[in-house]
């Protein structure tokens, strides 16, 4: 596709989470699939999880848009770069149409925002269970709070029987807007979940074959035809803004595996079109990083669950430690803390991290931080020079259980003005936080 045919593009959302949107929208990707379109799943929000679901539906990579940690021009720039390819662009948003935070006109960090942003036309998937006709009234709130806002359709999920679909769809059509289709309970198709969202694309037994069946359980319920047809050209100005963040090094060595798997699709691209090298290695498979790389990268993940064999990978320790001898190491959320001494899992034994950070972690007595972060960076460091503002999230259960000496890494705020606090570490070559980076808060190069 030229850039002069931008791809169609269409947002699915709701009025609130556990509607469905996620299983709507699998189920809409792997049937557009297998209809020959070149479809792109994106994903509003700094969610992880869903993109690499949308990628195993589609067969190409997903990506965030995220309209308060990215700055429009790099949004806009995302969007050039996948239209070369692309004839839809299906997007499913987070939480409810309107959720967000404080923030500029267009920064809120809604996925309302995004579908403004682009002129995509939304898709309502209503959850009617307990309602019928009051269904209505939520409908036409949601298309009239916003007036840059098409809400081109709905969908009714967890339909009790024809009777309730018939009142709740005359109901919703007698103030103009069309119901596309009806889904019914389906308690065959479910998507195992843990305590960061589901359990992930490439943990999932047998994806390809729910994603075949929600494909055709979604072809019977919906009418895929005309909602495809909602679809509109998506709007966005010609724009080269560079990487969301400069790469960290010429060669980068970042740890992939099931404990190491949370990083951004974005990032990686934007690294890759800048010119790096990207060196992927498996601390489960007892693997250290390439020694010719530039900075070793452990993303977030899941290390809690694998913390005993992570205790047990000795070439991987001992590779770190002489990478981080001459090498920089950055550790983010679940790469920081494994870089930590210790890590105490959910049933209160500690294993021995790296500790090549000072910190203890503990998964044992939980406490859920979540939310976005700004964050101003007080030391040279993979993430970029001292000063530098990035901005991003924070989602993890794991607190510190033990304090370290190490010199904090940045000063977090979040967007309600909370007090700036000092957060993360850094000894020497190695650092890291909690903090997922999203985007510079200006453009890196």
């Amino acid at each position: 596709m030229s850039a002069s045919t931008p791809p169609r593009g269409l947002l699915i959302a709701a009025p609130r989470s556990g509607s469905g949107k996620t299983m709507l929208t699998l189920g809409l990707l792997r049937a557009f699939r297998q209809r020959g379109l070149r479809i792109l799943g994106t994903k509003c929000g700094p969610d992880y999880i869903d993109p690499a679901f949308h990628a195993a539906a589609t067969g190409r990579t997903g990506l965030n848009l995220d309209s308060w940690a990215m700055p429009p021009a790099l949004l806009r720039s995302l969007i050039n770069a996948a239209a070369e390819d692309c004839d839809l662009i299906l997007c499913e948003g987070l939480m409810g149409l309107f959720d967000g935070v404080p923030g500029e006109p267009g920064r809120s960090g809604s996925s309302a925002e995004i579908a403004a942003a682009f002129g995509w036309p939304v898709v309502l998937i209503l959850d009617v269970s307990g309602q019928s006709q009051s269904a209505a009234a939520t409908a036409l709130g949601c298309a009239s709070l916003d007036p840059r806002l098409q809400i081109a359709g709905v969908i009714l999920n967890r339909v009790g029987s024809m009777r309730h679909q018939l009142f709740a769809s005359e109901a919703i059509e007698k103030i103009g807007i069309p119901v596309l289709g009806s889904l019914r309970k389906a308690p065959e198709i479910t998507l195992p979940e843990r305590h960061l969202g589901l359990v992930q694309a490439d943990e999932t037994a047998e994806l390809d074959l729910i994603l075949e069946r929600l494909a055709g359980f979604i072809e019977t319920q919906v009418d895929v035809d005309a909602l495809l047809a909602c679809a509109a050209p998506s709007r966005s100005e010609m724009s080269h803004y560079g990487p969301a963040l400069k790469p960290p090094g010429q060669r980068v060595a970042i740890a992939r595996d099931a404990a190491f798997s949370f990083l951004y699709p974005h990032l990686l691209q934007g690294w890759r079109d800048a010119g790096a090298e990207l060196q992927f290695f498996s601390p489960l498979a007892d693997e250290a990083p390439p020694p010719d790389c530039d900075i070793c990268w452990l993303p977030g993940g899941y290390p809690e669950l694998h913390a005993g064999r992570i205790a047990a990978a000795t070439r991987f320790r001992d590779g770190m430690h002489r990478f981080a001898e001459s090498t920089p190491v950055y550790g983010e959320c679940g790469g920081y803390m494994v870089l930590g001494a210790g890590l105490i899992d959910a049933q209160g034994a500690r294993h021995e991290m790296l500790g090549l950070l000072g910190l203890a972690t503990s998964f044992e007595k939980r406490r859920l931080s979540l939310g976005y972060r700004q964050a101003e960076l007080l030391a040279d460091n993979p993430l970029g020079a001292s000063g530098a503002l990035l901005r991003g999230h924070e989602f993890h259960y794991a607190t510190i259980a033990e304090k370290s000496d190490d010199e904090p890494l940045v000063v977090l705020t979040d967007a309600y003005g909370a007090n700036p606090s000092l957060a993360g570490h850094i000894r020497g070559r190695v650092s890291g936080s909690f903090f997922h980076v999203i985007a510079a808060a200006s453009p890196s190069s």
